[in-house]
């Protein structure tokens, strides 16, 4: 088993993902979440911290407070995504960003999306030193991202286990589907709702595919690949028909990807080169026996008459 949690990936490997994650949270707090700072203007007796808010204890969010750990945290992520002091900035960004969360579930509403990049943050300061590119392997690396990929199959996993906890058979055979399109659907979804028993068929094969989540870890390397790339699928399906994002869910399950082969900035050069146009450089014939050159011998340039 514990062969299996340290397998061991190449640096680079850890290097790119760290610098999705990071660029992640940038984008994060510009993007998907800048509502956090919204809460300020709500009354302070709403704020009910969840319960490591309450066991920390964390101060109620004020202007000043939030506005600190914006810029700070935007800041921060910025530079741990070029990879420079992994473990002091690792550690302040999943502080800040822990933080960031905190104040944004703490008025009525968790997203389950969020777990795995939270789990992310958390390891990656452990990972140590990586450099884009490098195939060195490193165990301690492949622990940290082992456990990120635990904790995106356990949001899969225990997703289901509470639609059937709570919701019971009902949550496959009700009309959870046909509410939300009802909501937020598009006419992509409204098309799909046309089609008889078909969004009862999508909620058996919901619950199906997030109970057998776990299956991925099983699979040989090549069909691990094919089964995260349907975990991709699936959720473009779900923003294209009801209109639901789990960017942070995505951002996290990248862990399951060889991301070492991506090379943007390589790819980057390359095509410059390819744009810049070719010299030729032509050699004068040298050494001994050899009669140097002169200008009348060669060729005249276009246009222009041989000789003075």
């Amino acid at each position: 088993m514990s062969r299996w949690l340290t397998e061991a990936v190449p640096r680079g490997r850890i290097a790119a993902f760290r610098t999705v994650i990071y660029l992640f949270v940038a984008a994060d707090l510009v993007i998907f979440t800048p509502w956090v700072r919204t809460r300020v203007s709500v009354p302070g007796e709403l704020y009910q911290p969840l319960l490591i808010g309450r066991v920390l204890p964390l101060p109620t969010p004020t202007p000043a407070l939030v506005a600190v750990i914006f810029w700070a945290l935007l800041l921060l992520a910025l530079l741990a995504a070029t990879g420079r002091a992994p473990r002091l900035l690792g550690w302040a960004v999943c502080a800040l960003y822990l933080e960031w969360m905190i104040i944004a579930m703490s008025y009525g509403k968790v997203d389950h999306d969020r777990f795995g990049l939270l789990v992310a943050l958390a390891v990656l300061p452990t990972a140590g030193w990586a450099r884009h590119g490098d195939t060195t392997r490193t165990e301690a690396g492949g622990w940290a991202l082992r456990v990120t990929q635990i904790a995106v199959i356990c949001t899969y996993f225990l997703a289901a286990w509470a639609k059937l906890r709570f919701g019971g058979l009902d949550w496959l055979t009700g009309s959870v589907l046909a509410r939300a399109i009802i909501r937020r659907g598009t006419d992509l979804a409204d098309l799909i709702a046309q089609v008889p028993y078909l969004l009862i068929v999508a909620q058996f094969g919901i619950v199906a595919f997030e109970l057998l989540s776990p299956v991925v870890f099983l699979l040989p390397a090549r069909w691990r690949l094919a089964m995260v790339g349907f975990f991709y699928s699936f959720h473009a399906v779900t923003i294209a028909t009801i209109t639901i994002s789990f960017a942070p869910h995505l951002a996290a399950m990248a862990s399951f990807l060889p991301l070492e082969r991506i090379r943007p900035l390589l790819w980057a050069r390359w095509l410059i080169g390819r744009r810049e146009p070719a010299t030729t450089v032509v050699h004068e014939p040298s050494g001994p026996g050899t009669e140097p050159t002169s200008r009348e011998d060669q060729a005249p340039a276009l246009g222009r008459p041989a000789g003075p």
